[in-house]
């Protein structure tokens, strides 16, 4: 796994922060097929408890090729993140082209019942050593 930068988003008091991996022994270039993890760490920086209740993710490869996803929670979980804690999650996304981009957002809902997004920062799925090509 390769290790890269952090992406960072914050939405009315909720930090969204993201560190993509290449997985290379996941992956099978020859076959057209690239992995990476990305770890997801969302901080409430709020005075209330919020529930994460549903995730929205725009997948783009080097082709242009765009994928949605949209589902309830993350990982099997809805979690509530009280103040001042955080939840982190990690998860994967194979692509069919040697790069590729996501962004995304999260369904969150107050201890009111207030619903609001809150964005997941776009980042860049890059092999390491690779040609970077913007997307």
């Amino acid at each position: 796994m390769h290790d890269s930068r952090a992406y960072e988003a914050e939405t009315n008091g909720i930090l969204v922060r993201v560190r993509p991996s290449y997985l290379a022994g996941q992956s099978d270039p020859d076959a057209g097929r690239w992995v990476w993890a990305y770890q997801v760490e969302i901080v409430n920086l709020t005075a209330g408890p919020v529930q994460l209740v549903a995730r929205h993710w725009t997948i783009t490869d080097a082709r242009g090729q765009v994928e949605e996803v949209r589902g309830a929670g993350v990982v099997g979980e809805q979690p509530t993140i009280q103040p001042g804690d955080s939840y982190s999650y990690a998860s994967g996304c194979p692509l069919r082209t040697e790069s590729g981009a996501m962004v995304g957002s999260y369904r969150m809902v107050d201890d009111r019942g207030r619903m609001f997004e809150v964005a997941i920062p776009a980042f860049s799925l890059d092999v390491p050593g690779e040609r970077r090509v913007l997307n």
